[in-house]
């Protein structure tokens, strides 16, 4: 989908409401000053202020265990080790205790996603010594976790919140960005991750669905699981049957959209030297309206929402009693006329 190319200004927007933050003012005032020509230089910018921040407030700090010999009691002894080492006549011993501190997974891994972006000769000289800069505001001693799928699965499963979590968020990106992983023979390059498909289809349904639970407060918002209205002779029939799960729902007492996003360069196909609507997508949609009850006295409604590259397109029809729209939206366009769009969409 070479065609499809979100500009880079736009991107911090897209990320933030990906990841269920709102932008900061003092971040978008940065990133509306700076130029930026690559992705990686959002990244690397958005990660070094954010990590900033959290310097400032205070390293998440968690307990972690530690191993010392001691000449008072902590913790629990470890009676085999001292044994061994004929420790507990001299009145020491080896104990096992929990300690507070800041060197954690999440904070290792922030200074291991500096050090690398450090050292990626593809980011411009300046933004790399502000990368050298920060990583010695770190506590001394604090070993850096390499950027790698292991480190963020390890991480992700801490689930961090608030800043910290979105920070995770960007080091993955960033991991998903380098080609090829960085080692002691090569430096890393950087791929443009616009061009990964099914990473921004991802991102561009959590964009939409989290926009709408910030920015507006007459719909509740969420990706639900629309039951089959079908019988069948066991309940093992049912198994067989795919799952319908909402990209997203917005659900009110008078309305109710079932509103489905599509990363795709175009909303219409070549079909026998004519434009047509993507079948799948449609039947799909289709399938989500025919299966959901309404509640009584609201109105349900479908859209299928494209990004618009190729083309734009707003049609709107009546499908099996419900209202349907198809509809693209520029996300090439300033973000105030993105937000207006898209509020407008559900208006």
């Amino acid at each position: 989908m070479h065609s499809l190319m979100i500009p880079i200004q736009n991107l911090y927007y897209l990320l933030c409401y990906a990841w269920n933050r709102l932008p900061e003012q003092a971040e978008l005032l940065a990133v509306q000053a700076d130029t930026f020509h690559r992705p990686q230089e959002l990244l690397a910018h958005v990660l070094l202020t954010g990590t900033r921040r959290l310097l400032r407030q205070g390293l998440p700090v968690a307990y972690a265990e530690r191993e010392e010999e001691l000449p008072e009691l902590r913790g629990r002894i470890l009676l085999a080790p001292s044994v061994a080492r004929n420790l507990l006549g001299q009145g020491r011993a080896i104990c096992s205790y929990d300690e507070l501190s800041a060197n954690t997974p999440l904070n290792q891994l922030l200074l291991g996603t500096l050090q690398q972006l450090a050292h990626t000769r593809a980011l411009p000289a300046a933004l790399r010594h502000e990368l050298k800069l920060t990583q010695r505001r770190f506590p001394a001693g604090m070993e850096p976790l390499a950027l790698s799928a292991t480190s963020l699965r390890l991480v992700h499963r801490l689930r961090p919140t608030g800043l910290p979590g979105f920070l995770l968020n960007v080091c993955e990106l960033v991991y998903h960005s380098a080609l090829p992983a960085p080692t002691a023979a090569g430096r890393p390059r950087f791929r443009d991750f616009r061009r990964d498909e099914p990473l921004m289809a991802r991102l561009f349904e959590q964009f939409v669905r989290n926009f709408y639970k910030l920015e507006q407060r007459h719909f509740r918002v969420l990706s639900e699981t629309i039951r089959w209205q079908a019988e069948a002779e066991s309940p093992e029939a049912f198994d067989l049957l795919p799952a319908m799960i909402t990209d997203t729902t917005l659900e009110a007492p008078d309305r109710k959209i079932i509103l489905d996003t599509k990363y795709y360069a175009a909303a219409l196909r070549p079909r026998y030297d004519q434009q047509k609507l993507i079948s799948p997508h449609l039947y799909q949609l289709y399938a989500y309206l025919q299966n959901q009850p309404a509640a009584p006295g609201q109105h349900l409604e479908g859209i299928l929402l494209y990004p618009a590259a190729t083309q734009t397109l707003d049609v709107r029809y009546t499908l099996g009693g419900h209202p349907v729209r198809i509809v693209t939206i520029n996300l090439a366009q300033p973000w105030q006329d993105i937000m207006a769009d898209l509020l407008g969409l559900i208006g």
